[in-house]
């Protein structure tokens, strides 16, 4: 079936998952290739099977390369103890999940898989255009669209599980479209993440040599007092090969000058450190 068959079909079941982002009003049918609302607004899905919500384009910095790096190391396991994570967290019971800023996909494509659970329905959405494509590559359930996560274009109580992996919060937003029994989890790095490569690239006295969660982890405390948080750390080993790849796909690489680059990648190391924080909040 064609992706954008494919998408129609979810949609025709679920259009009460979505909200018009003109008048706010909960989707109620798909005529044709569109989702209409109750005022005449509609969205079309596109022939990837996506929808697009943004109001106008945003640029987003992660290009094709770096998202295709990200891809390889990601499928490479580098978030795999993250996701088993997740799945430990979520009940056994199909979920309706929400994954934030879900990139290219994988993470979530990672916890559906090792869910194995086909009553579960999964969005993901994003920002960058060039992400939702790739992630509508992965052969699963889920649906991805184009979205701004300061207005996300979902209705109010619908999700029972919010994944958010290394994306920024919109608490209000969250709490909106969680299910009153629903929960958050949502993964911050730790000043370890990555240290390796963090310290390889940047000198000791520099500003980014350095990483402190304090303040992301002090916004969602005030915003999910009885929250849970568990430490998560461990190396995952990087082949020669996907070198290059784990200097590409994080923004580390955004702050050193070319010659720097030069010099780390000519000395690539054998593992690298994944150290998060699994905040857990229930919602209310």
């Amino acid at each position: 079936m064609k992706k954008i068959d494919q998408a129609r079909q979810f949609l025709q079941t679920r259009p009460h998952l979505f909200r018009c982002p003109v008048c706010q009003e909960p989707y109620e049918q798909v005529v044709d290739r569109s989702l209409v609302c109750p005022n005449g607004h509609s969205v079309d899905v596109s022939k990837k099977g996506t929808l697009y919500f943004m109001q106008r384009a945003v640029a987003s910095e992660y290009d094709d390369a770096m998202l295709a790096a990200r891809r390889r190391m990601l499928q490479a396991g580098l978030f795999a103890g993250i996701t088993d994570a997740f799945v430990a967290k979520m009940p056994a019971t199909a979920q309706t999940i929400l994954d934030v800023g879900c990139g290219e996909g994988t993470p979530l494509n990672d916890v559906l898989t090792k869910r194995k659970n086909q009553e579960d329905v999964a969005v993901g959405f994003d920002l960058s255009k060039p992400g939702i494509n790739l992630a509508t590559q992965l052969e699963n359930s889920a649906f991805f669209c184009v979205a701004d996560l300061a207005q996300m274009p979902f209705a109010d109580g619908q999700f029972t599980t919010i994944l958010d992996l290394f994306s920024p919060s919109a608490y209000q937003e969250f709490n909106r479209v969680l299910a009153p029994d629903g929960q958050l989890l949502k993964v911050i790095p730790n000043s370890d993440y990555l240290i390796e490569l963090r310290q390889a690239i940047f000198p000791a006295d520099s500003a980014h040599a350095t990483y402190d969660n304090g303040k992301v982890l002090g916004l969602f405390q005030e915003h999910y007092p009885n929250a849970t948080a568990e430490r998560i750390r461990y190396q995952v080993p990087v082949s020669a090969e996907r070198f290059a790849d784990l200097m590409l796909m994080t923004p580390m690489h955004w702050g050193a000058t070319p010659e720097r680059l030069a010099e780390v990648k000519a000395h690539p190391f054998t593992e690298i450190t994944v150290d998060v924080t699994l905040l857990t909040a229930q919602g209310h």
